[in-house]
């Protein structure tokens, strides 16, 4: 047992959703090693569901960091950061680790008061001001190349080496407690596929022409076709869904449980490089990920039932801490249906070009 067994550590990973995903494993890990330790995990609030009840933590901290942008000088917003200070304070934590390295997470490093304060370094950090913030940085073994694999390093901290490969990401336990899908129209759990039109940054997205010819082929398949949206992402979805045809249907609103329930259920889900897919994999679903515009290398979903088409360029060695890269056309819409339908039948792919 290392020396820091008993550490009462906070993890700030706040967002994105696949970005917390990607955390997971650490956690998992620094639990594994230092099971006597406590754990708190802040996470942005509209997230929270995807923290509450992992096994490895302890506690969560919500916050509200768009909130306060907006409206940083108003009562609400001064009360809550006042709060989350203290709840920072009264867990009374040895180390804070801050492995998302931007300004608004440095901060809440920084709130911690814990005496050992560790982010990554440059370039594997994202934003230069957030060092300020820190006690510690981390460089990165040239040999982590994925984004777990960046994030274990964290265990360097207590005296624990990361494993040598990256650990896929395990959100059974979030199918557990989430039900399964509902709401009108929804196929059958099983005998659907389950189409993302959306993501966070355009440059990830595939087209919904792509799209469409997708759904079609998956329908003359016998799979029914369910196309799942987010804020801001019903106009594309609805795309699809017209252009498509019989079969293909347009998911109801969900929250994120809702979400898990539906992606744990489907037969095959199919997307760009956005948090849906990464959850999808985690939860051990066949998942088809279309990588056009950022490194398979470091941000491909792992999972023994993912199926990887990527024809974006790779990061040149002076990277920092973002996957994108030079975008590459979609693959072929006959390819990303056949990759869905080889996931069926048992096949899965590694990450490499497909055109």
């Amino acid at each position: 047992m290392v020396a820091n067994a008993t550490a009462r550590i906070v993890l700030v990973r706040l967002s994105a959703l696949g970005d917390i995903v990607h955390t997971w494993p650490l956690a998992e890990a620094l639990k594994r090693h230092l099971p006597e330790s406590r754990l708190m995990w802040v996470v942005e609030e509209q997230l929270a569901a995807m923290v509450e009840g992992h096994p490895a933590v302890d506690e969560v901290l919500t916050v509200s960091t768009r909130r306060w942008r907006r409206r940083p000088l108003a009562s609400g917003s001064r009360k809550e950061m006042t709060r989350v200070r203290a709840t920072l304070r009264g867990f009374q934590p040895t180390h804070c680790l801050d492995p998302q390295g931007v300004a608004k997470s440095a901060l809440v490093s920084w709130w911690s008061g814990a005496p050992e304060r560790t982010g990554l370094a440059r370039p594997w950090r994202r934003e230069l001001l957030a060092g300020a913030a820190y006690t510690r940085t981390l460089a990165i073994d040239p040999g982590a190349l994925h984004i777990i694999r960046t994030n274990l390093e964290f265990l360097r901290v207590f005296g624990c080496e990361p494993p040598r490969a990256p650990v896929p990401p395990n959100g059974r336990w979030l199918a557990r407690r989430c039900q399964g899908p509902g709401g009108p129209g929804l196929a059958t759990p099983g005998q659907y596929a389950v189409l993302l039109p959306g993501a966070g940054r355009s440059f990830k997205l595939i087209p919904t022409t792509t799209l469409v010819e997708v759904a079609r082929r998956l329908a003359a398949h016998g799979l029914g076709v369910v196309v799942a949206w987010g804020p801001g992402e019903r106009m594309r979805a609805a795309e699809v869904v017209g252009g498509g045809g019989q079969g293909v249907e347009l998911c109801p609103p969900t929250d994120l449980e809702q979400l898990v329930g539906i992606l744990a259920a489907a037969a095959v889900v199919i997307g760009g490089d956005t948090g849906p897919v990464h959850l999808a994999a985690s939860l051990g679903t066949p998942t088809v990920a279309v990588f056009t515009a950022t490194d398979p290398v470091r941000n491909a979903p792992l999972g023994e039932r993912v199926s990887m088409l990527a024809t974006a360029g790779r990061r040149p060695p002076t990277a920092t801490g973002s996957a994108a890269v030079a975008a590459g056309p979609p693959p072929p819409p006959a390819v990303i249906a056949e990759a869905a339908i080889g996931l069926l039948s048992g096949n899965s792919s590694v990450v490499g070009p497909v055109c």
